[in-house]
């Protein structure tokens, strides 16, 4: 029983582990702030400006 008692435990633990890891990560994730969505390159469409 004790062995049944441990494997528990360690599954009990290491799906908590798991879980707290996932929500750090989103933690993350959701902490940086977004980045500006301007190209680094432009192209002139031919027939406009100028």
């Amino acid at each position: 029983m004790n062995r049944l008692l441990a494997a528990a435990l360690t599954a009990a633990t290491g799906a908590a582990l798991a879980l707290a890891a996932a929500f750090g990560v989103l933690a993350l994730v959701n902490a940086t702030p977004d980045q500006p969505n301007t190209p680094l390159v432009t192209y002139e469409t031919p027939g406009q400006g100028g």
